[in-house]
């Protein structure tokens, strides 16, 4: 019940492994990127479930692992823990040929990865996901990156880890809401350009998320799948990559106006973002009202949310969220890009979306 995955990028291909138990295996599977100190960066709240087993499996490797437990939350993506996340690498002696691990979600994956990216002019890293999240999409592809005050992931680099280990036994610890967070990932992924794969998991879906160990393994190993053939034809989002925005330009100005706070986490933003950018495109008369009923009836079915209303608090106006979106790295020429649908399963992207249009979804 285990996948491997290529992600074919020339000199800088890697494997995302998939599968339960494997941080059990971690040990062999990183020994020969190891070299000199190894600094395994995670957060408060990870260290507290996997840090200790995990720095057992690497020291009975032979690997000479250095623990930094940063804060957990999406806070922690700022330039202050970057400074200090790298004093602390630093600190360690990590040799600019050795191999830097980043253990946790997609904030941990984003940090330590911009930290590799940039630290001695890049130091490989690897990544350890441990939510429904990272393993499904921050750990692939080498996107790092932190949040501004003026909006999320508009500083980093292109960085790809060596490898991915992606044990789905961890998953069994998220909480509920996490779990879910993580889901709205695969729920995207799959409406964005697989059909076949959509209509699986609305079958499959509450089986993945109640932890049935095959139906998980598919789910995360399908996901990494499709993501890793799209990186290996755009690896730096100039054409395909940008589909895997579905949801994003929304979900990004979501979280942005709610403050990056548990209000709205991040998994949720997509899955509003992307009923939004569904909704959107059956307005234009882009793609049949029937799909976007579809998509968001899944949402619904496996308890995300699918629309600005399910935001705990105030709800934040048209123009908040527009002036949100003007910040968006994916802005061009002045001109908001967004990713719409023709149907379940084919998208494509567009900055010719009338202003008065978003303006009235977002009401």
């Amino acid at each position: 019940m285990r996948e491997r995955i290529a992600v074919a990028l020339g000199a800088r291909s890697y494997d995302i492994h998939v599968g339960p138990g494997l941080l059990a295996e971690a040990g062999s599977l990183l020994k020969p990127l190891a070299r000199g100190p190894v600094p395994v960066v995670t957060d408060s709240n990870v260290a507290f479930l996997h840090l200790d087993r995990f720095m057992g499996v690497l020291q009975d490797a032979g690997i000479d692992a250095r623990p930094i437990v940063v804060d957990a939350g999406e806070s922690t993506k700022s330039f202050s823990w970057l400074e200090r996340l790298i004093e602390q690498l630093l600190s360690t002696g990590v040799d600019r040929g050795g191999l830097i691990v980043a253990l946790g979600g997609g904030v941990i994956g984003d940090l330590t990865g911009f930290a590799a990216g940039i630290l001695k002019r890049g130091i490989a890293f690897a990544q350890i996901p441990t939510t429904l999240l990272s393993q499904v999409d921050s750990s692939v592809g080498g996107k790092t990156a932190i949040n501004v005050p003026e909006g999320k992931n508009l500083v980093g680099v292109f960085h790809q880890p060596s490898i991915v280990i992606a044990d789905t036994d961890v998953l069994g610890t998220l909480p509920r809401r996490e779990l879910l967070a993580g889901y709205a990932e695969v729920a995207k992924t799959a409406a964005l350009g697989n059909a076949q794969y959509f209509a699986w998991l609305e079958t499959n879906a509450v089986r993945a998320l109640n932890g049935e160990a095959d139906a998980i393994v598919h789910t995360v190993a399908e996901a990494c799948r499709m993501k890793a053939g799209i990186v290996a034809r755009d690896e730096r989002e100039s054409g395909e990559r940008a589909l895997l925005n579905l949801g994003h330009t929304f979900g990004h100005a979501l979280e942005t106006a709610t403050g990056f706070s548990d209000r709205l986490l991040h998994g949720e933003g997509v899955a509003i973002g992307t009923a939004l950018a569904f909704r959107l495109s059956a307005k234009l008369g882009l793609c049949p009202a029937a799909d976007a009923d579809r998509l968001i009836a899944h949402l619904k079915a496996t308890g995300l949310p699918s629309e600005i209303a399910d935001i705990p608090g105030e709800r934040p106006s048209p123009e908040v969220l527009l002036a949100a979106m003007a910040h968006d790295k994916k802005v061009k020429h002045g001109k908001l890009i967004f990713v719409l649908a023709r149907r379940i399963g084919e998208t494509f992207v567009t900055g010719d979306v009338p202003v008065e249009a978003v303006r009235e979804v977002l009401r």
